[in-house]
């Protein structure tokens, strides 16, 4: 038995969104705060986490080749299943991986500490404990220096007919203002200057509540100060809250980039989604949002291959595509998830050969939105911009950072010609050239 004055040391392999990546953080902060110890290489670990996705076909691939992964390295060490795919499975993936020694949902995080100890201690434990909000503390990010992300809101009520996140994280439940707006400030604090607002539905923010409150949590993180930016990601474009257009004029700091899933251009697929808008409705917002904002940044995500999708459909969908003129977008293939309603309007057998037709579709779509992206960059050539440092290439005598049309990690990216910049701070640039999806930029100053 591991002794409460010895504790065991850890390591968090993290995978999927950044919602997970923030589960992480909680889960290394609250181990700590238990007085375990993190490290950040795997062979220096007795107990490796690995906080998994399970959304779709590929990320519950990734986790199980992960998990067999880290056994084949280590097998001395123990090895907790944690996260989405822990969530969703459960009491099944412990009974078919003899590679795993525990298994741990993503409903209460502060239980961590009791599943590790169970685990060092030689049991098998499997807890799905059921939804406690607990005030999100972290000590580490896991984020590039300078931008962290903030979860606003757990779960979803939306219901779309192929997402299995209402199965996984449950419905949707608000984390208070002033909790967000505590941790906001302590960021702040310690030098974050990106704050990127995270929910599988920003919109839907507050509703369980009784009330779309949103706007007025934009207003109040308005109401700090200081030099930061904030980063909207992630809104559902059939509830859009058109007021925060007028928020993001007021406050520059709020950034004109919207993630808005459309996820499709035909009526009869955006129906059998479980999508009420259309076409020409997510039209009409784009322009507006254009309009209103005309620095703003578009990205979005579309599917092929969904149930009822033939030639008609995904010709309508290039043709929104062509039209909407994203800035980002990515393309993803269908993936059929047991317990969504979507499930059933298909075959195993009908599942297969369509799925193949569809990756055809996606690397159609995938070159088009190429095309479409660089001309988009084109319009930022011998701009101003404002870039946050990530990291430095000092071998190639260059950095690499994100201006305001960059989301973490998704979009291009701002290259610097100079190694000689710290990490998390600003630098007022030009862009010079694009360079394929990237922007190569200088000093302000620097004659070109």
């Amino acid at each position: 038995m591991q002794s409460n004055n010895n504790k065991a040391k850890f390591y968090i392999e993290s995978l999927g969104c950044a919602k997970n990546q923030v589960d992480s953080e909680i889960l290394l902060a609250t181990l700590q705060q238990k007085g375990w110890a993190y490290v950040e290489q795997a062979e220096q670990a007795d107990l490796i986490i690995i906080n998994s996705c399970g959304f779709i076909q590929p990320a519950k691939e990734e986790s199980l080749e992960t998990v067999l992964s880290f056994r084949a390295a280590y097998p001395g060490k123990k090895v907790l299943l944690a996260g989405c795919f822990a969530q969703r499975y459960g009491q099944d993936l412990l009974d078919q991986l003899p590679e795993l020694d525990g298994v741990f949902g993503n409903h209460d995080l502060q239980q961590i500490e009791t599943v590790s100890q169970k685990v060092m201690d030689g049991e098998r434990p499997v807890i799905l404990p059921d939804w406690q909000y607990s005030p999100a503390y972290r000590d580490q990010l896991f984020s590039f220096a300078g931008s962290s992300y903030v979860k606003i809101s757990e779960g979803c009520n939306h219901r779309c007919s192929f997402c299995a996140i209402p199965l996984i994280r449950g419905p949707l439940k608000s984390i208070p203002i002033e909790e967000i707006l505590r941790q906001i400030r302590e960021l702040l604090q310690k030098g974050v200057v990106e704050i990127n607002l995270i929910a599988q539905d920003l919109a839907a923010y507050g509703s369980d509540r009784g009330q779309h409150e949103f706007p007025l949590l934009l207003r109040k993180i308005s109401e700090l100060s200081g030099d930061f930016w904030v980063r909207l990601l992630y809104i559902h474009p059939d509830n859009f809250p058109i007021e925060i257009l007028s928020i993001m004029k007021d406050d520059p700091r709020i950034l004109p980039y919207f993630d808005i899933p459309f996820q499709h251009g035909s009526t009869r697929v955006l129906r059998q989604m479980g999508r009420s808008g259309t076409a020409s409705e997510y039209l009409h917002l784009i322009d507006q949002i254009r309009n209103d904002l005309p620095d703003s940044v578009i990205r979005s995500t579309l599917m092929v291959g969904f149930p009822g999708e033939g030639r008609r459909e995904f010709q309508q969908l290039r043709t929104f595509q062509a039209e909407a003129r994203f800035d980002w977008a990515g393309v993803f293939v269908f993936s059929r998830e047991e317990g969504t309603r979507a499930y059933s309007l298909r075959s195993n057998f009908g599942d297969k050969l369509i799925s193949r037709r569809a990756q055809v579709r996606k690397n159609a779509l995938e070159q088009v939105q190429s095309e479409i992206s660089a001309k988009q960059m084109d319009r930022f050539v011998q701009r101003p911009l404002r870039v946050l440092v990530e990291e430095t290439i000092p071998e190639e005598a260059m950095a690499l950072g994100r201006a305001y049309l960059h989301a973490p990690e998704v979009d291009g990216t701002a290259i610097i010609l100079s190694d000689q910049v710290q990490p998390g701070s600003w630098l007022d640039m030009k862009v010079v050239k694009r360079n394929n999806f990237d922007l190569e930029v200088v000093p302000l100053n620097e004659i070109v």
